[in-house]
């Protein structure tokens, strides 16, 4: 597993950081801790590198990945519209474990699947992958394991279902076992539309109603 590196030890964060970088901008795959389960990344502006992340991960162009961002200014860059509510939720639980789906900005040119004119953001809260983020921009970022696997909770477990399709596995220690919640709010772009839960995560149902309040689908 010599291209694991323990980002423990500071001679090995600042290697693999560097040929994280390095392997993203030449479409390849990363690994990479967050503050839920270890994700794998790719450039969010290169199709075929997420095309790569799909192939990886046996998943189809219908289970487009989710795209992580390094704060609210590229939430507002990358979805056309941010209701106040969504405004309210991402200061309450970012950065941390919600996604929340928008309508994506038409004029992107970018190809994450077959995502209906949509987008899925989250902010990790993780200063590794934050970093990476900041220095690369956004990056597509699916839960690092086999469609119908387990998602890892160490880079090793994901080493060991993803193989040589990864470039880079930055080894941060056991994450969590608990994925992020995921929350579609583009019905919050119209008067009375009301966001629903896709799936429960870290974030819990009373806590996302605190915000939203009856703005929020009963299952």
């Amino acid at each position: 597993m010599s291209n694991v590196y323990d980002c423990s030890v500071d001679s090995e964060l600042l290697t693999g950081m560097r040929l994280a970088r390095t392997t993203l901008g030449r479409g390849e795959l990363v690994v990479l801790p967050t503050d839920t389960v270890y994700g794998i990344a790719a450039d969010a502006f290169n199709p075929a590198a997420v095309q790569r992340l799909l192939d990886a991960k046996g998943r189809t162009r219908q289970q487009p990945p989710p795209v992580l961002v390094s704060g609210t200014d590229t939430l507002t860059a990358l979805a056309s519209v941010v209701p106040e509510l969504v405004t309210r939720l991402v200061e309450e639980f970012w950065p941390g474990g919600l996604t929340v789906i928008l309508p994506a900005q038409q004029s992107l040119v970018w190809d994450l699947g077959e995502t209906d004119g949509t987008v899925a953001l989250r902010m990790p809260d993780n200063e590794i992958t934050l970093e990476l983020l900041r220095e690369s921009g956004p990056l597509a970022v699916s839960s690092a394991n086999k469609t119908g696997l387990a998602p890892a909770e160490s880079a090793a477990a994901a080493h060991e279902m993803l193989g040589d399709s990864v470039g880079i596995y930055l080894d941060a220690g056991n994450g969590k076992s608990v994925p992020s919640t995921i929350v579609d709010a583009t019905a919050l772009t119209v008067d009375d539309g009301q966001a629903t839960i896709l799936r429960e995560g870290v974030i819990s149902l009373e806590q996302l109603r605190e915000v939203l309040g009856d703005r929020l689908a009963n299952d």
